[in-house]
């Protein structure tokens, strides 16, 4: 009978935590999107499902376009392939663009003209940073806040007419959708469910429906419908009053490494709502606020929080447990510190608060 252990370890290898793969756009296309609101650390979200994680690795499929960062799926940012973003825009980004337009209200017909100056500044010259932009357009002598600047940008990031250009000096930088995807990938509905469904559920799975309206911002009926036209394509099991969907096939053996410094941002917690706790199987984790920003799994659970410190020459990483740690849980942990440390460059150091 299938646990809520097994389902956690289960999605490391689904998530590619468990046996990582080669390459940082294929860990992209692996999981569909990775959550990317804090670019340093979710830098290494995607490094650590590769086999030799490297920092070039992401910033050369984000240079070239492979790979973009922008905001789709949820109100916030996420990598993505190029050949995704078309489709996967316009199927998730209808429940979502009423946030971004509530925020603007204030703004009032101002939208549309500061949109188009926005567009002809990108046409004119690519790769404009959003502090290069607030500059244009009060060369033009419209004012933004940086937060109305950001709300802005973000619609016209779910409308398909502005994207991510490539980073410049490790910054951001924005250019005009068309020049960032020149053959959009589109699907019609119902094909584009069933994929959202397939690729989901295969690389987040085991899960439940409600995790996958939850990731999409999508409803229930969306999901029910996606998987209905994915029919064959995907297996499902009942655990503890509810469906989890997954690729076919059995659950996969344990594989290397079974330590992982994460952020809270990462997959494997945000990935889902409905069966996130997964990750808890003993229930030692706190439910309330989120007082941590990182955690440390171990065999798939969550066994402490953890915080992140880059300093001149080392990395080191507060950890925060949340029941005593047995003696290979703590190996594990420093073997992860280990890789996080050396995709840095930094000396990494691990401390254990009590």
């Amino acid at each position: 009978m299938i646990s809520d252990r097994d389902i956690a370890r289960w999605r490391l290898h689904s998530q590619l935590l468990a046996a990582p793969v080669g390459a940082a756009d294929e860990v992209v296309q692996t999981l569909l999107a990775v959550q990317a609101e804090n670019p340093s650390q979710s830098a290494w979200a995607v490094a650590t499902r590769t086999a030799s994680p490297r920092q070039d690795d992401l910033g050369d499929a984000l240079a070239d376009g492979r790979v973009l960062r922008t905001h789709v799926l949820r109100s916030t940012w996420h990598y993505v392939r190029r050949d995704d973003i078309q489709w996967l825009q316009e199927l998730t980004s209808p429940r979502v663009r009423p946030i971004f337009e509530q925020q603007l209200q204030p703004l009032g017909e101002r939208v549309s003209q500061i949109a188009e100056a926005i567009e002809q500044t990108l046409a004119a010259t690519s790769r404009r940073t959003r502090s290069e932009l607030a500059d244009a357009l009060a060369d033009r002598g419209e004012e933004l806040t940086g937060f109305q600047l950001m709300l802005l940008l973000g619609f016209l990031e779910l409308e398909g007419r502005v994207t991510s250009g490539a980073p410049r000096d490790g910054e951001h930088t924005y250019a005009l959708f068309a020049d960032r995807v020149p053959e959009p990938r589109r699907l019609e509905r119902d094909e584009a469910l069933a994929e959202l469904a397939v690729r989901y559920f295969s690389s987040h799975g085991p899960a439940t429906e409600r995790d996958l309206t939850y990731w999409a911002t999508l409803t229930l009926t969306d999901v029910r419908r996606g998987l209905a036209a994915a029919e064959g394509r995907l297996a499902s099991f009942e655990h503890d009053g509810r469906t989890f969907w997954h690729a076919p096939g059995d659950a996969p053996a344990s594989a290397p490494p079974s330590g992982h410094l994460l952020q809270l941002l990462d997959e494997m917690y945000r990935g889902y709502q409905d069966s996130r706790w997964m990750l808890d199987a003993d229930g030692v984790v706190p439910r309330g606020r989120e007082s941590a920003i990182g955690m440390a799994i171990v065999d798939a659970q969550l066994v402490a929080g953890m915080k992140r410190t880059v300093g001149a020459k080392a990395v080191t990483f507060a950890i925060r447990p949340h029941r005593t740690l047995r003696k290979r849980e703590v190996a594990s942990i420093h073997d992860a510190a280990d890789r996080y440390g050396e995709f840095l460059g930094l000396e990494a150091r691990v401390r254990i608060d009590a």
